[in-house]
Formats: structure tokens, sequence, C-alpha cells
């Protein structure tokens, strides 16, 4: 007790003393009342519905496709002798590209690949001679038959169209004697050591040099495949492969607008639109998607084959709708619902909803233009919001609102 009653003493001894300790105690209290205060107090955050236009889209993620480029290949292999162009050259067709001297391997591969050319141009020669020789033997028949075009007898009815149904397959077996022979010399050109371009463009990627080794390139099943020693770019609009889920894909269509940004382009935006769309699917880990298409309106030398993209598909323009930010939107019992601030009081109203973007959704009945419409509840704690639902319990408690 003694403990206590000393230093009451000592306070109240001097005047100064005791003014003192009331200051202390009053600042305690303010501080104290305050801080309960303010923890009590609620910030409804509201927005106006008003009118405007809502954008609709749909994003998907995808990379850019091979697309307006034809790869320069060769199954010759040896030593690069000779390279007659450099990378961005405007090459035409059959222009020389290189040169190489081939190894032994090289020119076994090219004298098969010419003995299968030759029996190839003979075989052509062949089915030729058996379609003129099919042609002679239908139109001796057509020559015994005339003037019985009325009275024709079974037997020579079989004779005609015997000698029609030779000549029908020597015709067929001419065509299938000139793919064989545009194959074989595909075939041959492949392994030749002389290797010139496809096609008309712009030189890109060149992978081969003066003094470089090339080796054949044998798949399993035993046949050659080519190896790439270029590619060439011709003029076009740049294609983005993206997926579609199951959700999103009723609500596109060809001809839908669409933007296109890139990774590893962060400064520009490109436009473009939907030009197809796989509506059968396939189906990955119990995860249903389906590719689209989308052209660029507009080329760039910044836009390379396999880059990541993320496109964001225009589904649906409207203009002059009512609008409220999503966040005030909640569904109860599926009926879409939106709390109406009247005279600073809180009314639930049933909504029926339109259109919805990213932070808009169109309201088609149940505001009006001007409604007040609660976003959030945000709890003011020692200086801080906290926020909340506007659909969570408790009520507001003692609130005060904030508008736009």
């Amino acid at each position: 007790m003694d403990k206590i009653i000393f230093p009451l003493r000592w306070i109240i001894a001097k005047r100064s003393r005791v003014i003192l300790a009331i200051l202390i105690l009053l600042t305690l209290g303010f501080f104290l009342y305050t801080r309960g205060s303010r923890s009590n107090v609620s910030e409804i955050q509201t927005a106006k519905a008003e009118k405007g236009t809502i954008v609709s889209s749909v994003s998907a993620s995808g990379n850019v496709i091979a697309s307006n480029v034809t790869s320069v290949t060769t199954q010759a292999s040896g030593i690069v002798k000779k390279v007659y162009v450099k990378e961005g050259d405007e090459v035409s067709t059959g222009q020389k590209i290189a040169e190489i001297d081939l190894d032994l391997e090289g020119k076994q591969n090219q004298a098969q690949a010419y003995a299968s050319l030759v029996s190839a141009n003979n075989s052509l020669n062949s089915a030729n001679n058996s379609l003129r020789s099919a042609q002679a033997s239908l139109d001796v028949v057509y020559d015994q038959i005339k003037g019985h075009d009325t009275d024709e007898t079974l037997v020579v009815k079989e004779t005609r169209t015997k000698a029609e149904v030779a000549k029908d397959n020597a015709y067929n077996s001419t065509i299938n004697a000139r793919a064989n022979l545009v194959s074989s010399n595909y075939s041959y050109r492949l392994t030749s050591p002389v290797i010139t371009a496809p096609i008309s463009g712009t030189l890109t990627s060149l992978a081969i040099a003066e003094g470089m080794s090339l080796t054949s390139q044998t798949l399993s099943s035993g046949s050659r495949t080519g190896q790439r020693v270029a590619s060439i770019t011709i003029s076009g609009k740049p294609l983005v492969s993206v997926d579609i889920s199951e959700i999103d894909v009723p609500n596109v269509k060809i001809g839908q607008k669409a933007t296109v940004t890139f990774d590893n382009i962060t400064d520009k935006t490109f436009s473009g639109s939907v030009v197809t769309i796989d509506r059968v699917g396939s189906t990955t880990t119990n995860v249903t998607s389906y590719p689209a298409i989308i052209a660029l309106d507009t080329n760039s030398d910044q836009i390379l084959s396999n880059m990541a993209a993320t496109v964001n598909i225009i589904t649906q323009v409207k203009d002059n709708v009512l609008l409220i930010p999503t966040s005030a939107i909640q569904m109860q019992n599926n009926q879409a619902v939106v709390r109406v601030m009247k005279d600073k009081k809180e009314e639930t109203i049933n909504v029926e909803v339109g259109v919805s973007s990213d932070s808009q959704t169109e309201i088609v009945s149940g505001l009006s233009e001007g409604d007040e419409v609660v976003t959030s509840i945000g709890t003011s704690t020692s200086g801080s919001n906290q926020q909340r639902s506007v659909f969570s319990t408790g009520g507001f408690g003692g609130a005060r609102f904030i508008g736009r």
C-alpha cells in the first residue's frame, strides 16, 4: 500500500506535477477513444449507373505460326563449297543459293535418285505408248460398229466396252507415271550438289557457311529427310494460332476483329481478324480447346515464327447502354442483384444483365441512369481501409458514403 501512496504524495506535493499528470491522463484517454471509434467506421464505395459503350471480348494465348515462310532444304552430304547469297537478299525461283562438294555418301544418294528419275521417265514413256495403243484399238472397234448404233448386239457391245475400259486404264496409268516422275525429279534435286531457291522472296535464317560439313539425315523407316539450310519469306500477313476454351468458342465467329500483343514486343499492339475456327477441337487432360487462326492486318520485321502472343477477340460492341461496375453485381438464387443507395439507405434490387467486359456490365432492366450502386465496403482501422463484399453479413454499422 505504501508503494502506491508514496508516488501519489510525490505528485501532489507540487502543483505542476498535478497538472502534468492530468494532461497525460487526458491524452491517453483521447487516444484510446479515437482508436476505438475509428475502428467502427465503414466506408461504402459507390458508383453511378451511366450510359456508354461496352466491348465484350474473348482472351486467348498462342504462338505465331510459320506463315509466309518456306524452308530451303537439301539431302546432299559433303562440304559447303560456295555460298552465293547472304541474309536479307532477294532471291528468285531457281536462283543458285549454295554449292556442295559431295562426299561418297552424297554421291551414292544422288546416283540412286538419278536412277529413280530415269526409271520414272521410262515408266511415263511406256504408259504413253500403252495409251496410244489402247486408243488405236478403240478406234478400230468404233469403225467396225459404225452405223449400228440402234441394233448393237451384246457381243459387239462387250467388245466396245472392253476397248473403252482399256483406253481409260491406260490413261490413268499415264497420270500415275507423271506424278511419279515429278516426285523423282524433286528427290533428285534434293540430292543435287547445287542448292536453289524453291520460290521467290527474301532469304532469312541462313544456316550454312563455306567449309561447313553437311550430313545426310536418315529416318528410322530408311527414308531420308531434308536438312534446312535457309528460309525464304514472302510478303503476306502474319498468322497467330490460339486455343479457344469451350466456354468462349460459341461467341467466336469468322471475321471478328482482334487485338494482338507479343511478349517480346512490349510497345506495340497489332490488329487482326479471325480467319479460321476448328470447331471439332481436341481434349487434353479433360480440358477441351478449339484452335483458331488470327490474321494480322499488317506485317512487321519484329514478328518472328513461334513468338508467344496474347489475343483479345472482340465478340460484341454495344453503344448507348446502361453500365455499372461488374463488382456491384452478385447472384442470389440464380438472380442478379445490386444494392442501391437512396437517401443514404441501402436497397437490394433485382436486375437483368446483358454484355459484360472485364470491368463493366450492361444492365438491361432494373436500374435507371444516375442510380447509385454499392461497389464495395471498406472498414477504416487506424487509418487503413479494409474492404469487404457489399453482400457480406453484418449490415453497414457506422458507415459513411463515398461516391464516384
